[in-house]
């Protein structure tokens, strides 16, 4: 039997045992050692920033970037409901409340709709953008590039302007992910709003195991962050507090996986692209099949492939695909369930959600790990497919002699 294609894996390599070591050798394996500095100091390179600041997780950044730009008790925050709940979580955190948008065709927050929303629904008092609805102050707007394709920054900033809101950027999926055209060109996703957030889960495009960064061009904006990221901590002899922090900072044997990491970053990217056009010039001509695209007017880091599913084409629907290739030991996953149905957050506001309805059962994650290899995709298409002749490029077939069947693969 073969063994399990996962969904998105790290991409580890030997060379990061010699900064474990490191760590151990030195004793230096919690929240203070040179692999912290080397991490923050390489990353703001890689994104063109000045400073960035290692944190515990992804979650624990959006929280210091909601708690930096001052979102209050009741205020309200308008969010994505197409994504990961932790990129939700934190409003409710700061006391405050999430208004929830659709998505469009990017999977990203609809800015037609978010402009829509705050022209009709809401009214300026005082410099102040006010919900209608509810009577709330609407403070500021997350915003997820999802599965690291960009959103559209432009609009956003226009109407952070108009509106006098901040913009937190969940670039949690979107590290390497840049803008190549226009007002923001060769701008990295998470450097445009008032802060930006990354992740290094497990899962991400490169891992420390956990850990985050979060990044701001404003440098009291950052300094706010990393005071309470060590339980606002302002003097270090004395132990003074001023105000309620969180331990929230990232140890130095996380930072000792991400300094080697980041340098293979480009690398990763690079597969990712490639195995992302390997698999659609298999998957454009199979009917019911839709590869969705990443835009091309930016460099996406191609974190997450997507495939839609139309059931009446392709004669499953996208649940029946996810068993059929889990069946085959081929990981795959669902697209979220939209964060405005789920219990916590039911009875929250949300604005004309269409499009996020319609993905929501019928798109499916495959396969994209930035080592997976040719072997690997061709299993993947297989089953996918079930063509004899497919590419040029791949062959989806196994060769004479091999042992794999439909039995085995």
């Amino acid at each position: 039997m073969n063994t399990t294609i996962p969904l998105s894996v790290p991409n580890l390599s030997p060379d990061i045992l010699k900064n474990l070591e490191e760590t151990i050798s030195t004793g230096w394996v919690s929240t203070g050692g040179r692999f912290i500095e080397e991490f923050e100091s390489k990353f703001a390179h890689y994104v063109g920033v000045e400073r960035a600041l290692s944190c515990q997780s992804g979650t624990a950044g959006l929280h210091l970037a909601l708690r930096a730009i001052e979102v209050g008790h009741k205020d309200e925050v308008i969010v994505p409901t197409l994504t990961f709940i932790a990129a939700v979580n934190p409003v409710k955190y700061m006391g405050a409340e999430p208004v929830f948008m659709d998505c469009d065709e990017t999977l990203n927050m609809d800015m037609e709709k978010l402009e829509m929303f705050l022209e009709k629904e809401c009214k300026m008092i005082k410099g102040q953008v006010i919900n209608k609805k509810t009577q709330r102050i609407i403070k500021a707007i997350v915003v997820v590039h999802v599965f690291g394709n960009p959103a559209y920054m432009e609009k956003v900033m226009e109407l952070r302007q108009k509106y006098n809101l901040k913009v937190v950027e969940d670039a949690t999926e979107a590290l390497g992910s840049v803008y190549r055209t226009g007002e923001h060109a060769n701008k990295h996703c998470g450097t445009i709003g008032d802060a930006g957030v990354y992740s290094f889960n497990a899962n991400k495009i490169i891992t420390t195991g956990g850990g985050g960064m979060v990044v701001s061009r404003n440098q009291e904006m950052m300094e706010t962050m990393n005071v309470l990221s060590r339980q606002a901590k302002t003097d270090s002899i004395y132990y003074i507090h001023d105000e309620v922090g969180y331990n929230y900072r990232m140890t130095n044997i996380q930072a000792a996986f991400g300094t080697d990491q980041i340098d293979r970053l480009e690398d990763f990217i690079n597969a990712k692209i490639r195995n992302f056009k390997l698999y659609k010039e298999v998957l454009r001509d199979t009917d019911g099949l839709t590869l969705l695209p990443f835009r091309t007017d930016v460099r996406a880091n191609h974190w997450f492939y997507s495939i839609l599913v139309d059931k009446k084409a392709y004669g499953l629907d996208a649940d029946g695909l996810l068993k059929k290739l889990n069946d085959y030991h081929i990981q795959s996953r669902p697209l979220w369930g939209l964060i405005h149905k789920q219990k916590p957050y039911a009875k929250n506001q949300h604005y004309q959600i269409e499009k996020a309805n319609d993905y929501e059962g019928s798109i499916i994650n495959i396969p994209c790990s930035s080592h997976l290899t040719i072997e690997e995709i061709e299993r993947v298409l297989y089953v996918l497919t079930r063509r004899e002749k497919t590419s040029p490029y791949i062959r989806v077939l196994p060769q004479v002699g091999d042992e794999i069947n439909e039995q085995t693969i």
